[in-house]
């Protein structure tokens, strides 16, 4: 992947790989810059006008890189969901959460007014949001910022995508509400068996959370493996250095 600018193309990402099974969790974790979102955008078709990618992404054989709008359009939000960082600028400030909701079923499935809204209301519920039935009809700016990534979640699960795409979920949280969406996406993942590529810069974040993780540095992978394994026996000096960032109660600040 690749940016063209004044000063020539500069090269994002390099050399990835990877696959994701079904109902697997995979985190994606790197400093700020080393191409973690980008390579998900990419995926999505969602790349800055600027941007260029080569290679083959597939997803149940159908080719993603250089897919039309017509077909990507056909697989986001419906068989691959994403939560991008700040669900204040993702959701639609003017519109009600239930109009939000309803729009992405009635597209995607076809659904009526009324079933897409019934349908929205059970997957707040899912997502443990509170008397969903009447908040539903609440606008974005009438809920706090981890009721927010609630719904964003809710949202990306609206039509039981394959695959969850989470960029830096937890991000703007406090630890408290923190722990609480990630107990959500794993509770949510064992019911719907949804695969979930979970992209941080803090290990702890995966920790609990992820079988298996790439580390990413300057826009290629430098270390993958399982969990066990990144956490235990971390192989490159980056993974370590990552893994000596993460504030630690059984040693000294």
């Amino acid at each position: 992947m690749s940016f063209d600018t004044p000063d020539g193309a500069i090269e994002a990402v390099r050399g990835l790989d990877f696959t994701l099974a079904p109902g697997e969790t995979l985190g994606i974790v790197g400093e700020s810059g080393s191409g973690k979102s980008q390579t998900v955008l990419a995926l999505m078709g969602l790349l800055a006008a600027n941007g260029r990618v080569t290679g083959s992404a597939r997803y149940r054989e159908r080719e993603l890189i250089g897919a039309g709008e017509r077909e990507l359009t056909r697989v986001r939000g419906n068989r691959i969901g994403m939560i991008f960082q700040d669900p204040m600028t993702s959701l639609n400030p003017h519109l009600r959460i239930a109009t939000q909701m309803t729009e992405v079923l009635t597209h995607h499935k076809g659904l009526s007014r009324r079933e897409a809204l019934d349908r929205s209301v059970a997957m707040l519920e899912a997502v443990r949001i509170p008397d969903a039935a009447r908040r539903i009809r609440y606008y974005p700016h009438e809920f706090s910022g981890g009721m927010r990534q609630r719904i964003m979640i809710a949202i990306s699960l609206l039509c039981e995508p394959d695959i969850l795409i989470a960029d830096e979920p937890t991000t703007a949280l406090d630890v408290t509400v923190q722990a609480e969406i990630l107990d959500l996406m794993r509770d949510l993942r064992e019911r719907f068996d949804t695969a979930v590529i979970l992209i941080t810069h803090d290990l702890g974040v995966v920790a609990g959370t992820c079988e298996r993780l790439l580390v990413m540095h300057d826009g290629a992978v430098v270390e993958s493996g399982s969990a066990d394994e990144i956490f235990y026996r971390p192989r490159h000096d980056y993974t370590r250095r990552l893994l000596a960032a993460v504030p630690r109660l059984d040693r000294p600040a």
